[in-house]
Protein backbone atom coordinates (compact mmCIF):
# COMPACT_ATOMS: atom_id res chain seq x y z
CA UNK A 1 0.00 0.00 0.00
CA UNK A 2 1.56 3.41 -0.61
CA UNK A 3 -1.31 6.04 0.56
CA UNK A 4 0.06 9.88 1.10
CA UNK A 5 -1.81 11.89 3.74
CA UNK A 6 -0.96 16.11 4.03
CA UNK A 7 -2.93 18.24 6.24
CA UNK A 8 -1.96 21.99 6.75
CA UNK A 9 1.44 21.73 4.94
CA UNK A 10 3.04 24.84 5.14
CA UNK A 11 6.90 26.07 4.13
CA UNK A 12 8.61 29.39 4.23
CA UNK A 13 11.88 31.11 2.83
CA UNK A 14 12.89 34.13 4.66
CA UNK A 15 9.46 34.91 6.00
CA UNK A 16 8.19 34.62 3.22
CA UNK A 17 5.08 32.06 2.59
CA UNK A 18 5.79 29.64 -0.08
CA UNK A 19 3.46 26.49 0.89
CA UNK A 20 0.03 27.80 1.99
CA UNK A 21 -1.67 25.29 4.15
CA UNK A 22 -2.39 22.51 1.63
CA UNK A 23 -4.38 19.54 2.59
CA UNK A 24 -3.85 16.33 -0.21
CA UNK A 25 -4.78 12.74 -0.16
CA UNK A 26 -3.03 10.61 -2.35
CA UNK A 27 -4.56 7.48 -2.64
CA UNK A 28 -2.40 3.97 -3.72
CA UNK A 29 -2.17 3.05 -6.87
CA UNK A 30 -2.48 6.68 -8.15
CA UNK A 31 -0.97 8.78 -10.39
CA UNK A 32 -1.20 12.67 -9.10
CA UNK A 33 -0.01 15.44 -11.40
CA UNK A 34 1.43 18.99 -9.83
CA UNK A 35 0.76 21.79 -12.57
CA UNK A 36 0.47 25.28 -12.03
CA UNK A 37 2.39 28.17 -13.44
CA UNK A 38 6.38 29.01 -12.44
CA UNK A 39 6.99 29.95 -8.86
CA UNK A 40 3.59 28.62 -8.08
CA UNK A 41 4.78 25.53 -5.41
CA UNK A 42 4.93 22.70 -6.80
CA UNK A 43 8.11 21.90 -7.00
CA UNK A 44 8.39 22.77 -3.10
CA UNK A 45 5.78 20.74 -2.45
CA UNK A 46 7.37 17.46 -3.92
CA UNK A 47 10.66 18.30 -2.66
CA UNK A 48 8.74 18.26 1.04
CA UNK A 49 7.16 15.15 0.55
CA UNK A 50 10.71 13.91 -0.92
CA UNK A 51 12.39 15.42 2.70
CA UNK A 52 14.37 17.26 0.99
CA UNK A 53 12.74 20.72 2.46
CA UNK A 54 12.42 21.16 6.16
CA UNK A 55 8.23 21.61 7.02
CA UNK A 56 7.70 24.68 8.80
CA UNK A 57 4.16 23.78 10.09
CA UNK A 58 1.47 21.00 8.60
CA UNK A 59 2.31 16.81 8.86
CA UNK A 60 3.31 14.10 5.86
CA UNK A 61 1.84 10.46 6.77
CA UNK A 62 2.52 7.59 4.36
CA UNK A 63 0.46 4.76 5.32
CA UNK A 64 -0.41 6.16 8.77
CA UNK A 65 3.76 6.93 9.56
CA UNK A 66 4.23 10.16 10.67
CA UNK A 67 7.68 11.16 8.42
CA UNK A 68 7.29 14.63 8.39
CA UNK A 69 10.80 14.98 10.29
CA UNK A 70 11.72 11.47 8.89
CA UNK A 71 15.39 11.86 6.87
CA UNK A 72 14.77 11.47 2.90
CA UNK A 73 16.63 7.74 2.63
CA UNK A 74 14.13 6.65 5.14
CA UNK A 75 11.01 7.65 3.59
CA UNK A 76 10.65 4.56 1.12
CA UNK A 77 10.12 7.40 -1.87
CA UNK A 78 12.03 7.33 -4.89
CA UNK A 79 12.99 11.18 -6.59
CA UNK A 80 13.47 11.22 -10.60
CA UNK A 81 14.19 15.10 -11.59
CA UNK A 82 14.50 16.88 -14.08
CA UNK A 83 18.28 16.83 -14.73
CA UNK A 84 19.09 13.29 -15.09
CA UNK A 85 21.99 13.21 -12.50
CA UNK A 86 23.81 10.56 -13.74
CA UNK A 87 27.32 9.01 -12.76
CA UNK A 88 29.52 9.42 -16.45
CA UNK A 89 32.11 7.34 -15.54
CA UNK A 90 29.61 4.56 -14.83
CA UNK A 91 27.89 1.78 -17.36
CA UNK A 92 23.97 1.92 -17.48
CA UNK A 93 24.03 -0.91 -15.02
CA UNK A 94 25.85 0.66 -12.40
CA UNK A 95 23.99 3.59 -12.43
CA UNK A 96 20.81 1.81 -12.14
CA UNK A 97 22.48 -0.98 -9.30
CA UNK A 98 25.01 2.04 -7.71
CA UNK A 99 22.28 3.10 -4.68
CA UNK A 100 21.31 -0.58 -3.90
CA UNK A 101 25.20 -1.37 -3.98
CA UNK A 102 25.89 0.96 -1.57
CA UNK A 103 23.47 -0.45 1.07
CA UNK A 104 24.74 -3.95 0.56
CA UNK A 105 22.65 -5.57 -1.17
CA UNK A 106 22.09 -9.44 -2.17
CA UNK A 107 24.26 -9.22 -5.58
CA UNK A 108 21.71 -12.18 -7.45
CA UNK A 109 18.60 -10.00 -6.26
CA UNK A 110 19.97 -6.82 -7.33
CA UNK A 111 20.58 -7.81 -10.62
CA UNK A 112 17.50 -9.26 -11.12
CA UNK A 113 15.82 -5.84 -10.14
CA UNK A 114 18.25 -4.30 -12.40
CA UNK A 115 17.22 -6.77 -15.26
CA UNK A 116 13.46 -6.60 -14.62
CA UNK A 117 13.73 -2.54 -14.91
CA UNK A 118 15.65 -2.67 -17.81
CA UNK A 119 13.05 -5.22 -19.63
CA UNK A 120 10.15 -2.50 -18.41
CA UNK A 121 12.10 0.21 -20.34
CA UNK A 122 13.38 -1.23 -22.55
CA UNK A 123 17.33 -0.45 -22.07
CA UNK A 124 18.73 -4.13 -22.38
CA UNK A 125 20.44 -3.18 -25.24
CA UNK A 126 22.13 -0.25 -23.35
CA UNK A 127 23.68 -1.62 -20.33
CA UNK A 128 26.91 -1.74 -20.85
CA UNK A 129 26.71 1.57 -22.17
CA UNK A 130 28.01 4.81 -20.33
CA UNK A 131 25.55 8.48 -20.51
CA UNK A 132 27.49 10.27 -22.81
CA UNK A 133 26.60 7.40 -25.63
CA UNK A 134 22.60 8.05 -25.29
CA UNK A 135 20.06 9.93 -26.07
CA UNK A 136 18.48 12.80 -24.00
CA UNK A 137 15.46 10.43 -23.67
CA UNK A 138 17.40 7.09 -23.08
CA UNK A 139 19.30 8.90 -20.12
CA UNK A 140 16.19 9.78 -18.83
CA UNK A 141 14.72 6.34 -18.92
CA UNK A 142 18.23 5.43 -16.75
CA UNK A 143 17.01 7.75 -14.08
CA UNK A 144 13.68 6.13 -13.74
CA UNK A 145 15.47 2.62 -13.68
CA UNK A 146 17.14 3.92 -11.11
CA UNK A 147 14.32 4.83 -9.30
CA UNK A 148 12.39 1.62 -10.00
CA UNK A 149 15.04 -0.84 -8.50
CA UNK A 150 14.67 0.51 -5.49
CA UNK A 151 10.83 -0.36 -5.65
CA UNK A 152 9.61 2.31 -3.71
CA UNK A 153 6.43 3.31 -2.43
CA UNK A 154 5.67 6.06 -4.06
CA UNK A 155 7.79 7.74 -7.52
CA UNK A 156 7.83 11.39 -7.24
CA UNK A 157 8.79 13.15 -10.66
CA UNK A 158 10.07 16.68 -10.81
CA UNK A 159 9.19 17.80 -14.56
CA UNK A 160 11.47 14.93 -15.86
CA UNK A 161 10.80 15.51 -19.61
CA UNK A 162 11.39 19.39 -19.58
CA UNK A 163 14.86 18.76 -21.14
CA UNK A 164 13.52 16.48 -24.13
CA UNK A 165 12.47 18.01 -27.65
CA UNK A 166 9.01 17.68 -28.69
CA UNK A 167 8.79 14.48 -30.08
CA UNK A 168 10.49 13.03 -27.82
CA UNK A 169 8.32 14.19 -24.55
CA UNK A 170 5.14 12.59 -26.91
CA UNK A 171 7.12 9.16 -26.25
CA UNK A 172 8.05 9.36 -22.98
CA UNK A 173 4.96 10.48 -21.98
CA UNK A 174 3.46 7.56 -23.04
CA UNK A 175 6.52 5.74 -21.88
CA UNK A 176 5.19 6.68 -18.50
CA UNK A 177 1.82 5.72 -18.93
CA UNK A 178 2.46 2.65 -19.52
CA UNK A 179 5.38 2.31 -16.76
CA UNK A 180 2.46 3.49 -14.52
CA UNK A 181 0.23 0.69 -15.12
CA UNK A 182 2.72 -2.21 -15.67
CA UNK A 183 3.85 -1.34 -11.95
CA UNK A 184 0.44 -0.41 -10.61
CA UNK A 185 2.68 2.29 -8.36
CA UNK A 186 1.57 5.78 -7.03
CA UNK A 187 3.32 8.31 -8.95
CA UNK A 188 2.96 12.11 -8.16
CA UNK A 189 4.80 14.21 -11.12
CA UNK A 190 5.35 18.07 -10.84
CA UNK A 191 4.85 20.03 -14.90
CA UNK A 192 4.12 23.50 -15.73
CA UNK A 193 2.47 21.76 -18.76
CA UNK A 194 -1.18 20.90 -18.57
CA UNK A 195 -1.25 18.79 -21.38
CA UNK A 196 1.28 16.89 -19.52
CA UNK A 197 -1.27 16.68 -16.68
CA UNK A 198 -4.21 15.92 -18.80
CA UNK A 199 -2.69 12.87 -20.30
CA UNK A 200 -1.26 11.64 -17.50
CA UNK A 201 -3.38 12.10 -14.71
CA UNK A 202 -5.87 10.07 -12.72
CA UNK A 203 -5.93 13.64 -10.41
CA UNK A 204 -4.83 16.62 -10.96
CA UNK A 205 -3.90 19.22 -8.34
CA UNK A 206 -3.73 22.52 -9.66
CA UNK A 207 -1.22 25.51 -7.79
CA UNK A 208 -1.32 28.80 -7.76
CA UNK A 209 0.73 31.09 -5.36
CA UNK A 210 1.32 28.48 -2.97
CA UNK A 211 -2.46 27.30 -2.56
CA UNK A 212 -4.65 24.63 -4.29
CA UNK A 213 -7.02 26.11 -6.66
CA UNK A 214 -8.68 22.70 -7.81
CA UNK A 215 -8.30 19.10 -7.33
CA UNK A 216 -10.19 16.33 -9.63
CA UNK A 217 -10.02 14.14 -12.49
CA UNK A 218 -8.96 16.06 -15.81
CA UNK A 219 -12.11 16.25 -17.66
CA UNK A 220 -14.05 17.33 -14.71
CA UNK A 221 -11.40 20.23 -14.47
CA UNK A 222 -11.49 20.98 -17.71
CA UNK A 223 -15.59 21.11 -17.82
CA UNK A 224 -16.36 22.26 -14.52
CA UNK A 225 -13.36 24.81 -13.16
CA UNK A 226 -13.89 26.34 -9.84
CA UNK A 227 -12.81 29.86 -10.93
CA UNK A 228 -11.08 31.82 -13.53
CA UNK A 229 -7.85 30.69 -12.71
CA UNK A 230 -8.41 27.30 -13.37
CA UNK A 231 -10.90 27.84 -16.27
CA UNK A 232 -8.28 29.80 -18.13
CA UNK A 233 -4.83 27.69 -17.17
CA UNK A 234 -6.11 24.06 -18.16
CA UNK A 235 -7.34 24.04 -22.11
CA UNK A 236 -4.73 24.25 -25.49
CA UNK A 237 -5.85 27.07 -26.52
CA UNK A 238 -7.11 28.66 -23.19
CA UNK A 239 -10.64 29.38 -22.55
CA UNK A 240 -11.73 32.49 -23.77
CA UNK A 241 -13.58 35.49 -21.47
CA UNK A 242 -16.06 37.94 -21.98
CA UNK A 243 -17.02 40.58 -19.50
CA UNK A 244 -21.17 41.15 -19.08
CA UNK A 245 -23.82 42.19 -16.86
CA UNK A 246 -26.53 39.96 -15.58
CA UNK A 247 -29.72 41.60 -17.37
CA UNK A 248 -32.59 39.19 -15.95
CA UNK A 249 -32.61 36.36 -13.71
CA UNK A 250 -35.71 33.61 -13.21
CA UNK A 251 -36.33 30.41 -12.82
CA UNK A 252 -35.30 29.59 -16.67
CA UNK A 253 -32.02 31.01 -16.21
CA UNK A 254 -30.42 34.37 -16.85
CA UNK A 255 -29.68 36.72 -19.86
CA UNK A 256 -25.95 38.30 -19.67
CA UNK A 257 -25.38 40.94 -21.76
CA UNK A 258 -21.93 41.09 -22.78
CA UNK A 259 -20.19 43.91 -23.46
CA UNK A 260 -18.96 43.02 -27.13
CA UNK A 261 -22.52 43.89 -28.31
CA UNK A 262 -24.72 40.92 -27.82
CA UNK A 263 -27.15 39.15 -25.36
CA UNK A 264 -26.37 35.65 -24.42
CA UNK A 265 -29.18 33.16 -22.73
CA UNK A 266 -27.84 30.47 -19.94
CA UNK A 267 -30.22 27.84 -18.46
CA UNK A 268 -28.02 28.09 -15.26
CA UNK A 269 -30.61 25.78 -13.56
CA UNK A 270 -31.75 27.51 -10.02
CA UNK A 271 -28.29 29.38 -9.67
CA UNK A 272 -28.62 32.54 -7.44
CA UNK A 273 -27.84 35.22 -9.48
CA UNK A 274 -28.85 39.22 -9.65
CA UNK A 275 -29.76 41.64 -12.33
CA UNK A 276 -26.95 43.93 -12.62
CA UNK A 277 -24.03 41.86 -11.49
CA UNK A 278 -21.34 41.86 -12.94
CA UNK A 279 -19.91 38.71 -14.41
CA UNK A 280 -17.51 37.02 -16.64
CA UNK A 281 -18.55 34.49 -19.04
CA UNK A 282 -16.29 31.77 -20.19
CA UNK A 283 -16.13 29.42 -23.41
CA UNK A 284 -13.89 27.36 -24.89
CA UNK A 285 -12.46 27.55 -28.82
CA UNK A 286 -14.53 24.23 -29.23
CA UNK A 287 -17.46 25.86 -28.89
CA UNK A 288 -17.30 28.88 -30.82
CA UNK A 289 -18.48 28.42 -34.83
CA UNK A 290 -18.42 30.93 -37.17
CA UNK A 291 -22.66 32.08 -37.48
CA UNK A 292 -25.37 30.59 -39.14
CA UNK A 293 -28.64 32.45 -39.61
CA UNK A 294 -30.47 32.54 -36.89
CA UNK A 295 -27.68 31.86 -34.12
CA UNK A 296 -26.86 33.67 -31.07
CA UNK A 297 -24.59 36.03 -32.91
CA UNK A 298 -21.32 38.26 -31.99
CA UNK A 299 -19.31 40.37 -34.81
CA UNK A 300 -15.30 40.14 -34.06
CA UNK A 301 -12.49 41.31 -36.31
CA UNK A 302 -10.50 38.47 -37.25
CA UNK A 303 -6.62 38.92 -35.88
CA UNK A 304 -4.21 35.73 -36.92
CA UNK A 305 -5.30 32.42 -38.31
CA UNK A 306 -2.66 29.30 -37.43
CA UNK A 307 -3.45 26.52 -39.31
CA UNK A 308 -2.18 22.89 -37.77
CA UNK A 309 -3.56 20.79 -40.55
CA UNK A 310 -6.47 18.70 -38.80
CA UNK A 311 -7.64 21.67 -36.76
CA UNK A 312 -7.14 25.79 -37.19
CA UNK A 313 -6.84 28.70 -34.68
CA UNK A 314 -8.60 31.79 -35.66
CA UNK A 315 -7.66 34.33 -33.01
CA UNK A 316 -10.56 36.92 -33.37
CA UNK A 317 -10.72 40.04 -30.46
CA UNK A 318 -14.07 41.81 -29.99
CA UNK A 319 -15.81 44.93 -30.38
CA UNK A 320 -14.60 46.05 -26.58
CA UNK A 321 -11.25 44.70 -27.15
CA UNK A 322 -11.33 40.69 -25.64
CA UNK A 323 -9.16 38.44 -27.43
CA UNK A 324 -11.02 35.06 -28.52
CA UNK A 325 -9.94 31.83 -30.49
CA UNK A 326 -12.46 29.53 -32.46
CA UNK A 327 -11.08 25.87 -33.27
CA UNK A 328 -12.20 25.63 -36.63
CA UNK A 329 -11.69 22.98 -39.24
CA UNK A 330 -8.27 22.68 -40.89
CA UNK A 331 -9.29 23.79 -44.43
CA UNK A 332 -10.66 27.05 -43.07
CA UNK A 333 -9.59 30.15 -41.86
CA UNK A 334 -9.97 33.48 -41.72
CA UNK A 335 -8.29 36.78 -43.49
CA UNK A 336 -6.54 39.35 -41.06
CA UNK A 337 -8.63 42.18 -40.11
CA UNK A 338 -12.14 40.01 -41.50
CA UNK A 339 -15.57 40.71 -40.10
CA UNK A 340 -16.81 37.39 -38.62
CA UNK A 341 -19.84 36.45 -36.93
CA UNK A 342 -19.35 34.37 -34.12
CA UNK A 343 -22.30 31.60 -32.63
CA UNK A 344 -21.42 30.97 -28.81
CA UNK A 345 -22.82 27.50 -27.69
CA UNK A 346 -24.64 28.40 -24.85
CA UNK A 347 -24.85 24.77 -23.21
CA UNK A 348 -21.21 24.90 -23.31
CA UNK A 349 -20.57 28.83 -21.61
CA UNK A 350 -19.42 28.58 -18.13
CA UNK A 351 -20.49 31.79 -15.73
CA UNK A 352 -18.23 33.74 -13.19
CA UNK A 353 -18.72 36.24 -10.63
CA UNK A 354 -16.70 39.77 -9.75
CA UNK A 355 -14.26 37.43 -7.61
CA UNK A 356 -13.65 34.71 -10.31
CA UNK A 357 -15.21 32.22 -8.70
CA UNK A 358 -17.77 30.07 -10.83
CA UNK A 359 -21.16 30.45 -10.60
CA UNK A 360 -22.24 27.67 -12.24
CA UNK A 361 -22.15 26.83 -16.12
CA UNK A 362 -24.73 24.94 -18.65
CA UNK A 363 -22.82 22.10 -19.23
CA UNK A 364 -23.36 21.25 -15.38
CA UNK A 365 -27.09 21.86 -15.99
CA UNK A 366 -27.19 19.40 -18.81
CA UNK A 367 -25.36 16.84 -17.45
Amino acid sequence: MANLSIRNLQKGFDGHAIIKGIDLDVRDREFVVFVGPSGCGKSTLLRLIAGLEEVTAGTIELDGRDITQVSPAKRDLAMVFQTYALYPHMTVRKNMSFALDLAGGNKANIERKVSEAARILQLEPLLERKPKQLSGGQRQRVAIGRAIVRNPKIFLFDEPLSNLDAALRVQTRLELSRLHKELKATMIYVTHDQVEAMTLADKVVVLNGGKVEQIGSPLELYRHPANLFVAGFLGTPKMGFLKGTVSRADSRGCEVTLDAGTTINLPLAGASVSVGSAVTLGIRPEHLNIAREGDCQMQVIADVSERLGSDTYCHVRTSSGEALTLRIRGDLASQHGESLNLHLDSTHCHLFDAQGLVITSALQAAA
